[in-house]
């Protein structure tokens, strides 16, 4: 059965710091202590806080925890065997690639106490998520981010031992990080490998840890970043900066850093993939009888002509006054949408003249609407 994610026993976020941790687990002891909650399960659970604190509130533990999951730091993660039952016991051996590569090498001349060599290992990439104003995701523009990630700590650089110290070969694995156990079976010999517990696979022993990253090598700080906005990102547009992500293990190259772009709302423009729209208020003498009138656009204000009897919701088109195209040339079109605005207040004499241009129009608005039992009336002949 697998193991649940630490951060998630604890119910903090991977970045969280040795207080945040902390707080969390006094909070959660003090729930599932088997003293005070008497459920069927409590006392598992407290087990499991236990287990998951013990690890993220060591930082030598946490780190490789971080890299290597729960293999990192439980000794008998890749440590498997047959039992004495028989064949019903296969289900508890580890038929895992480090098993059978050192079978491999037994057989091919790679012996058994020839360390196996391991590689450099890629950083792991950051996301960062950036709210921009739509007149920066229309022109670009460079901003400044701050985020927290994995660096070398700068007091023992990254060595993890106090200043004026060192590190020796552990005794244990013989530096090379791994200890293998020879078991012999009615099938073979077979070989196990687990990652020594008293170096945790790093072959090394500090004998004094830096104060400042507590023998890890590595601490968690703040770092401010330019980050720059080409023209016409969209919300959802992802913008890679290569190397600026968490630090790679042994040698390997660092991760990736993925700004994650959200285009906030604008107060008069709504954006449709490269163009924008944009509603015009006009009122009823301006339809009626044309007019010209100004609009805002990303670059300035411009006059369009509003051609007489306009109806409610036409749409005018201003070419090249939308969004950039992201990849490629040009630009989007403002779409100009025009609401016939009806004053809701009108003086004696705005109203007599209305009243005449609807005689002369030959409307009758002295007509009421029928109500409910007029109609009924006259659909039976009443």
């Amino acid at each position: 059965m697998s193991k649940r994610d630490y951060y998630e026993i604890l119910g903090v976020s991977r970045d969280a710091t040795e207080e945040e941790i902390k707080k969390a687990y006094k909070k959660l002891a003090r729930q599932y202590h088997p003293d005070v909650n008497k459920s069927p399960d409590a006392a598992e659970k407290f087990k499991e806080i236990n287990e998951a604190y013990q690890v993220l509130s060591d930082p030598q533990k946490r780190a490789m925890y971080d890299k290597f999951g729960h293999a990192g730091v439980d000794p008998n993660a890749a440590q498997g065997g047959f039992g004495g039952g028989g064949f019903s016991d296969f289900g508890d051996f580890d038929f895992g690639k480090d098993i059978f590569g050192d079978i491999f090498e037994s057989f091919f001349g790679g012996g058994f106490g020839e360390p196996r060599k391991r590689g450099p290992v890629r950083g792991a990439d950051i996301r960062y998520d950036l709210e921009i104003t739509l007149e920066e995701a229309a022109f670009g523009a460079e901003k400044e981010i701050e985020l927290y990630r994995t660096e070398m700590c700068p007091r023992c650089g990254g060595s993890g031992a106090k200043p004026g110290t060192g590190a020796k070969t552990c005794s244990v694995c013989g530096g090379t990080g791994q200890v293998k156990q020879v078991q012999n079976t009615p099938f073979g010999r077979y070989i196990s490998i687990t990652t020594c517990a008293r170096c945790g696979g790093s072959g090394i022993v500090i004998e004094e840890h830096c104060p400042e990253c507590r023998g890890s090598g590595q601490i968690r700080a703040a770092r401010k970043i330019k980050v720059k906005i080409p023209p016409g990102v969209d919300t959802g547009s992802r913008l890679r900066l290569a190397g600026e992500g968490e630090p790679g293990l042994r040698g390997g190259p660092a991760g990736d850093l993925y700004v994650v772009i959200h285009v906030k709302p604008h107060r008069l423009f709504i954006r449709q993939g490269d163009d924008l729209i944009y509603e015009a208020p006009i009122s009823f003498v301006q339809a009626a009888l044309g007019a010209e009138i100004e609009v805002p656009t990303l670059d300035g204000r411009v006059k369009i002509k509003i051609p007489e009897g306009t109806q409610p919701g036409t749409k005018f088109r201003i070419k090249g006054k939308g969004m950039p195209h992201l990849k490629g040339y040009g630009r989007g079109d403002l779409h100009v949408k025009v609401n016939v605005v009806i004053p809701r207040k009108l003086n004696e004499k705005q109203k007599e003249l209305l009243r005449k241009f609807a005689e002369i129009s030959g409307e009758d608005i002295k007509q009421q609407h029928k109500g409910f039992f007029d109609k009924m009336k006259d659909a039976f002949g009443v």
